[in-house]
């Protein structure tokens, strides 16, 4: 039989499969990455094994996976077992009635903070992983985007944790009053010796008046609490006449 010159048509399906082959099994690319940081892959190529001469160097991804301000406590929480299974149910979200669950309240039963609240594991892998993320993120937003604090006289960080983004914030802004608000047992956890003030709140139910109130993260909320959480927090800002600033 005589070969014949390639079909656009059957090119264009081969292609629309590979794509959709990509797609199905991307996720093994993020369960890769869960091992390589299990089993701390950048540390021993990082380190050249202790041989003499290295033989293999980082890549610039993997060099966010090392040094003092790297991003493992955040990749682990996102790639941690309570994470990853809560985007299965994706489908069954989709289906509920109005008003909808959190995906994570769906799969889980409680939300996230609730968890938290009671799973000191868990409650650990979640603080660790928003104090990477602010330790590494902080410090470049204040070189390239500071100016968005200057004039400002107090600042309300609403779910801030153990604070690390307010205190970079504090360290770049002396004279700036930085408080930040979290539900009680996050506070309880609270650094002691720095600038930062803490109150315990609810950002669900009301936000402490502030010249500004600042959000570090709100997408993720989509998944974790009230969908409605971005436009509650606006809201009541613009109810204070406070600036909102939000750092996706």
């Amino acid at each position: 039989m005589a070969l014949t010159v390639k079909s656009t048509d059957d090119q264009a399906v081969l292609d629309a499969e590979h794509e959709l082959w990509a797609t199905t099994f991307s996720y093994i690319k993020s369960m890769a990455l869960k091992s390589a940081l299990d089993l701390r892959l950048a540390d021993a190529i990082h380190h050249h094994g202790g041989a003499a001469e290295p033989l293999y160097a980082l890549t610039p991804v993997s060099r966010l996976l090392v040094g003092s301000w790297n991003l493992v406590s955040i990749i682990t929480m996102l790639l941690s077992p309570n994470f990853v299974t809560t985007f299965l149910g994706i489908g069954a979200w989709f289906e509920h009635a109005l008003p909808d669950p959190c995906l994570f309240t769906q799969a889980h039963g409680e939300a996230l903070w609730t968890m938290a609240d009671h799973d000191a594991t868990f409650d650990a892998l979640i603080n660790d992983g928003m104090v990477s993320d602010s330790s590494f993120i902080m410090d470049i937003a204040m070189r390239e985007c500071g100016e968005v604090f200057q004039g400002i006289g107090s600042l309300m960080d609403v779910g801030g944790g153990l604070g690390a983004a307010a205190q970079a914030i504090s360290r770049a802004f002396p004279s700036l009053e930085c408080t930040v608000m979290d539900l009680d047992h996050v506070v309880d956890k609270a650094p002691a010796g720095t600038d930062v003030k803490y109150v315990v709140g609810d950002m669900f139910e009301s936000v402490p008046p502030a010249d500004a109130v600042f959000l570090k993260v709100c997408t993720s909320y989509s998944f974790v609490g009230p969908a409605n959480f971005f436009l509650f927090v606006f809201v009541h800002a613009c109810a204070l006449r406070t600036p909102f600033i939000n750092m996706l």
